[in-house]
């Protein structure tokens, strides 16, 4: 049976509650225009996955506790800060269908906020003294940068290995999700080698998430990013490497003449597309997901049975199930 994310929250219901109320008040601010800019970001908030994460992973590991919050939020004040930076970066004016920061307050003032919300995460575990969990947080924004410009120095001359695939995406997306999971059995006062548990179970579950991601950029779901995104911005995802990896020198010339030259040209991003679909490049990239999945699940499967568990192997069937 798919669970739904309310089903999945269940057991954190209260937990995430307490924690929106906690969240805002860790935003406020004494400068009128950061405090209408944090209130806006705050209303147009997603699903909230990775607190989510958090919780769960307490919950399973030990039990929730003060400092689950105060880990809860540092991720997501860093996440959000990433966002708004990833925004100006990518000069995007729309994030989750709303304007972006930057679209209504221009680029200066989104960076700010961006660093405005970062320092005001790594203070919320500086003040209590919780340095373990600012190790993790800081580890990951540091391979979540690295992971950008990698994937940006590589991107220019368009010769990803599936090897450096996986390095950017480990680092760009997989280190909060898997800094998530550690917080959240360091919150919960885990052992170290449950924490290290935690956090590669949450590091396999960020690299399933991710090429999930990158499924859609193929018009595999009705619904999600637009198709042919990422071919346009010349990022090549696993699907496109295979497929390449696997082509006569002929086509693969041709195909990454198109990328290089020809990717605002609607015609030869779907030319690409096709050439991926016809490799095989989909149920490859399909097949590693769940690779990385039943990885996960194998890892959570050691911790004892609780609603938690349950819950949290739902939230993660859930990243690759999800339609957007």
């Amino acid at each position: 049976m798919k669970a739904d994310l309310k089903q999945i929250q269940a057991p954190i219901a209260t937990e995430m509650a307490d924690f929106e109320k906690k969240f805002r008040s860790f935003m406020k601010s004494n400068v009128k225009l950061l405090d209408h800019i944090t209130n806006y970001i705050v209303k147009r908030k997603g699903k909230q996955m990775r607190p989510m994460f958090v919780f769960l992973t307490a919950g399973v590991t030990g039990g929730i506790s003060e400092s689950t919050y105060r880990g809860a939020a540092t991720i997501e004040l860093l996440h959000t800060a990433t966002l708004v930076h990833d925004d100006v970066v990518d000069d995007a004016n729309y994030r989750r269908g709303f304007f972006s920061v930057n679209a209504l307050w221009k680029n200066k003032i989104a960076v700010l906020v961006g660093d405005f919300l970062l320092s005001r995460g790594l203070l919320i575990s500086v003040d209590h003294g919780e340095f373990e969990l600012l190790k993790y947080i800081s580890t990951a924004i540091r391979e979540m940068s690295e992971g950008e410009l990698l994937q940006i120095a590589k991107a220019r001359n368009l010769d990803i290995t599936e090897e450096v695939y996986y390095t950017i995406i480990r680092q760009k997306t997989a280190s909060l999700i898997a800094a998530c999971c550690a917080i959240g059995a360091v919150s919960s006062g885990a052992d170290e080698d449950t924490v290290e548990q935690m956090k590669t179970f949450g590091e396999k579950v960020g690299m399933a998430f991710q090429i999930k991601d990158d499924l859609f950029d193929y018009g595999e779901e009705e619904v999600g990013k637009p198709v042919g995104i990422d071919i346009k911005e010349k990022k090549m995802t696993l699907p496109l490497i295979y497929a390449l990896n696997n082509a006569s020198w002929a086509d693969k010339k041709k195909i990454i003449f198109l990328i290089r030259n020809r990717s605002e040209n609607k015609k030869s991003v779907n030319q690409v597309i096709d050439f991926v679909k016809k490799s095989g490049g989909l149920e490859y990239a399909q097949t590693v997901m769940t690779r990385y999945f039943q990885e996960a699940i194998d890892i959570l499967a050691a911790q004892p049975d609780s609603d938690y568990k349950v819950s949290l192997e739902n939230l993660v069937r859930y990243t690759i199930e999800r339609k957007k």
